[in-house]
């Protein structure tokens, strides 16, 4: 007899809690970026598969539901512990072999995850409903909130454990069952992740590995109730569209392509140390990675100088090695930041530094950290979202212009402003089109405060408060503990058919 199947990342499975189970479909080499070896396999889940997973979330997501809010919390609560007590090194390594990103970066966002659990644990108990002043003498008027059902979570690659369990948490929290579709670029770190949710009500959380048209089947299914997705623009149009066909809500966190502004008053060390983080970190893959940079005529060339001496100073290399920036998720991520460098370069742009593939990495997706200067809107590096190691940079005159040229983008996620002028940064958080800014201190969030985008960026929210919500509906109570017969119910009064003269209207 044999236990239980472990997990292995040469032998494609999917998590059906509490077990891994083999999925038999087709297999395709999961391709190291930094090395171009194989370091696992992964094969999409069918229509049986999710078939039998959905069902199983239905059925386990009838019973959470019932649970009391202390209970559930106190499920929660021990799931974050066993995340805790964990050892990550393992998820960490995969990731960074997956998708290329440095080990210190993938043990440190995976660490990271229990106290969204524990925070949404707490939230839950104490947000369930509101008590409204009443309309009527001897009623109850009161507004509870409910899960839709069965949540699905369409994750992206660059912090695929991290944005999970922003979504996951919140959704459980609220009461769903929730099914997880991993990038197909981080499957082996979620599956392997997925370990940690052994021990909540069997079925209750799932991870079907697949793509595009598992996610399209996935939102279309009648046993499905509700939507998060992060990724590009183009994907979250799509799935937008396929959760409003199915009148299903959605919470679409689609990127963008996000400003800093440095103003004449900001201390250029911290202002550069800044700009490298927020346009460098995870090799410019992020979501809020500051690509579009506004500067101020007065500090524009110390600036740009401080800002390419402590660029070079990046180590590139393996993210399993001691170095920063790792290689792009993959060939043609790292082909789309070349053609809009060259782009750029071909309509006047300067190469401060960068522009080129590292001559010391022959082998996988590397790309130098560049910064150009003299970039204009015509160029396209300033209207797509590069998602890549570039920083744009481009003078002005003063803060007004920088705010008009960091509004002019279809895109609205975060912004980010360096400035030692208290004006300034209340006119930035006040001006700003974008559904965070950050004032000297770039990449933040709060897991109690609202994270998500404007315009193109994106719909409905993540974390704080907003981020429960998403994930239950409210329910109108009107309970009148006497009943009595009202004045307004049928049938209606003679004299109510009576003119302003007392004459009966005919």
């Amino acid at each position: 007899m044999t236990g239980p199947m472990r997990f292995s990342p040469y032998q494609p499975a999917l998590f059906l809690c509490p077990e891994y189970r083999p999925l038999s479909a087709a297999c395709r080499p999961v391709i190291d970026p930094a090395t171009l070896a194989v370091v696992g396999q992964i094969a999409e889940a069918g229509p049986e598969e999710m078939a039998g997973v959905l069902a199983s979330a239905n059925r386990a997501q009838a019973l959470w539901k019932r649970l009391d809010a202390k209970s559930r919390a106190k499920a929660l609560h021990e799931l974050a512990s066993r995340i805790e007590a964990a050892d990550h090194r393992p998820a960490a390594v995969l990731m960074s072999r997956e998708m290329g990103k440095p080990y210190p970066e993938a043990i440190g966002e995976i660490a990271n995850v229990a106290p969204i659990f524990r925070y949404y644990a707490e939230m839950a108990r104490d947000e369930a409903g509101k008590v409204a002043g009443t309309t009527q003498a001897g009623s109850f008027q009161y507004a509870r909130y409910e899960p839709y059902g069965v949540s699905v979570h369409i994750m992206p690659f660059n912090f695929p454990v991290l944005l999970m369990c922003w979504t996951v948490a919140a959704s459980l929290a609220a009461g769903n069952a929730c099914v997880i579709k991993p990038a197909p670029a981080t499957t082996l770190s979620t599956l392997e992740f997925m370990k940690h949710f052994i021990g909540l009500p069997e079925g209750l959380v799932s991870c079907l590995p697949g793509g595009a048209a598992l996610a399209e089947a996935l939102i279309a299914s009648p046993l499905t109730h509700a939507v998060a997705f992060t990724g590009s623009v183009a994907a979250g149009r799509a799935v937008g569209a396929a959760a409003a066909q199915a009148m299903k809500p959605a919470v679409i966190e689609a990127g963008g392509s996000d400003p800093m502004i440095i103003c004449d008053s900001a201390p250029l060390n911290v202002a550069a140390a800044g700009a490298v983080t927020a346009a460098f970190h995870l090799t410019g893959q992020v979501c809020t990675s500051a690509e579009r940079f506004y500067v101020h005529e007065a500090v524009h060339d110390a600036f740009v100088e401080e800002f390419a001496r402590r660029t070079r100073a990046l180590r590139i290399g393996n993210g399993l090695a001691r170095s920063e920036i790792g290689p792009l998720v993959s060939e043609a991520a790292r082909a789309k930041v070349m053609r809009l460098v060259e782009d750029a370069r071909a309509k006047g742009a300067v190469v401060v530094t960068g522009g080129r593939v590292p001559a010391d990495q022959p082998k996988g997706w590397f790309y130098e950290p560049t910064i150009l200067t003299g970039c204009h809107p015509d160029m396209a590096i300033l209207t797509e979202e590069c998602f890549g190691p570039v920083a744009a940079v481009t003078k002005v005159k003063g803060f007004d212009e920088a705010i008009a040229l960091a509004n002019a983008s279809p895109f609205g996620l975060g912004a980010s402003v360096f400035t030692t002028r208290l004006d300034e940064a209340m006119e930035a958080a006040d001006r700003l089109e974008a559904g965070m800014v950050w004032v000297n201190n770039p990449l933040i969030d709060n897991d109690a405060l609202p994270f998500g985008g404007w315009k193109a960026s994106g719909l409905g929210r993540e974390l704080g408060r907003q981020g429960l919500d998403a994930f239950r509906r409210s329910k109108m109570v009107i309970i009148d503990h006497k009943p009595v017969i009202q004045g307004w119910w049928y049938p209606y009064p003679d004299d109510w058919f009576l003119d302003a003269g007392g004459r009966k209207l005919t």
